[in-house]
């Protein structure tokens, strides 16, 4: 890291379908991650790439491009596709109070740096040439596979026992694919070796340098990119330049349904909307992955993200009742439990983002205070002051806690809600109350405060 500033390169969405909660939980963990340098008073300058070409469905460099898998899916363009999908991923990352990136370049706006990088390659004598496209040559990279820490003969050797014919060694990777012979791509260009398209692997590699330099701080995915992705980044980066491309590797683990990874491949993945479609407000799926280190597995549990929903709640209406204290005097002092909290939340923090334990923390603090809201012993002097505090901490968080957030309850009682605000405003109230037992009933309690209706899930 020079001085403040840091270089931050994330890697993006393959915008054929929507992003499932699992992606997300990657981009919530990178978030932290740049809130928390920010908030330590870093410059952070940050990349994520749009991945709209090149990702076929094999490890192996064979299979279909998932851009085309898409496009006759749903009998759209491979252009149109990558529009849709980037502009609802974005859409996806702002209900989750995700900063945006600095530059989110797509794959297929940086064909030309990609084409360079490989030349540089070329020259430097790593790659070869088959029917199929060009190869990077692994056997020349001494230290090939040292990010996963593997041998070269057994680096994802299950996933890549299906050779491409002419493919000197397993772990060798494609560059640039030449299109089919007997068909026309729907997405290709010229490149001194022919017709085709690049390699997943590349655009990585030509997107950081050309926004971040040869050599930069930090670069984040999914631990699955650790064996191939990342791996072949780092040899390709090193053969055309020399130098190791990254000072630090940051790598988020799974959500896990039962056994298995959430992906998109196995099919029946959740996205964002769906857990909106069952009243979760989507910050509350934040707060939910935040409950789990970030290099640890996360279990997705429906009752457990409603759990989440409470916890965030309870933060939220500890900042309501913050707000309508107005006794001008203290009877207990807050000092101490306000620097503990704060000196246990930036060590927790520090301690590589132990975001479990921060909210530990802050959930015990929040219970504290509340106890002495009850008992009328803060005055608004001290309540503005743990506000701020709470703010603080949010910086990192990205709660929201400082607003209402989003109404997480479905339409039908959001209806329900107004028709009773309207009926009390008519002073019919028995009609009022017999709505508010209705709202019981489906597991929703209304809330009368001076800032209108509440709703608070029972």
């Amino acid at each position: 890291m020079a001085g403040k500033q840091v270089g931050m390169y994330c890697c993006g969405l393959t915008v054929y379908n929507y992003a499932h909660l699992g992606n997300l939980k990657i981009y919530i963990n990178e978030d932290v991650l740049k809130r928390a340098l920010i908030h330590a008073g870093y410059k952070v300058k940050h990349i994520m790439n749009v991945t709209d070409v090149g990702h076929l469905t094999s490890n192996a460099d064979s299979g279909e491009d998932k851009m085309e898998i898409g496009s006759k899916r749903e009998g759209k363009s491979a252009w149109e596709l990558s529009e849709h999908y980037t502009k609802r991923f974005i859409e996806d990352l702002k209900k989750l109070n995700i900063l945006l990136p600095d530059e989110m370049p797509k794959a297929t706006e940086t064909v030309p740096d990609q084409i360079a990088l490989i030349r540089r390659i070329e020259k430097n004598g790593y790659t070869y040439r088959t029917d199929d496209g060009i190869y990077f040559d692994t056997s020349k990279m001494p230290d090939y596979g040292k990010l996963a820490r593997l041998k070269k003969d057994s680096l994802m050797a299950g996933a890549r026992v299906e050779m491409v014919k002419g493919k000197k060694n397993p772990t060798d990777f494609a560059l640039w694919k030449f299109s089919p012979k007997d068909s026309k791509r729907q997405m290709e260009w010229d490149s001194p070796w022919g017709t085709g398209f690049p390699g997943w692997h590349i655009e990585c590699s030509a997107m950081s340098m050309k926004y971040l330099g040869e050599t930069f701080d930090i670069h984040c995915g999914g631990i699955d990119h650790i064996p191939v992705h990342h791996t072949n980044e780092i040899a390709q980066s090193v053969a055309a330049t020399g130098k190791e491309p990254v000072r630090y590797w940051v790598h988020g683990e799974f959500l896990v349904v039962g056994r298995e990874k959430m992906a998109k491949s196995a099919g029946g993945f959740l996205t964002l909307q769906s857990l909106i479609d069952e009243g979760i407000d989507p910050l509350a799926y934040r707060y939910f992955c935040l409950t789990a280190h970030y290099r640890s597995q996360l279990k997705f549990d429906m009752d457990a993200v409603r759990s989440s929903q409470l916890g965030l709640n309870r933060m939220r209406e500890f900042m309501e009742r913050l707000g309508y204290i107005t006794d001008t005097g203290s009877r207990v002092d807050i000092d101490e439990k306000s620097r503990e909290v704060e000196a246990g939340f930036r060590k927790a923090i520090e301690d590589d983002l132990d975001t479990p334990k921060a909210l530990a923390l802050l959930s015990d603090f929040v219970r504290v205070m509340n106890g002495y809201i009850d008992r009328e012993e803060i005055g608004h002097k001290d309540a503005e002051r743990i506000y701020d505090l709470m703010l603080d901490f949010d910086k990192v968080l990205g709660l929201k806690l400082g607003e209402r957030g989003e109404e997480s309850a479905p339409k039908e009682v959001m209806d329900l809600v107004r028709m009773r605000s309207s009926l009390r405003d008519q002073q019919r109230f028995k009609e009022a109350d017999a709505i508010r037992d209705k709202l019981k009933e489906v597991g929703w309690e209304v809330l009368d405060t001076p800032k209108g209706p509440k709703l608070k899930r029972v």
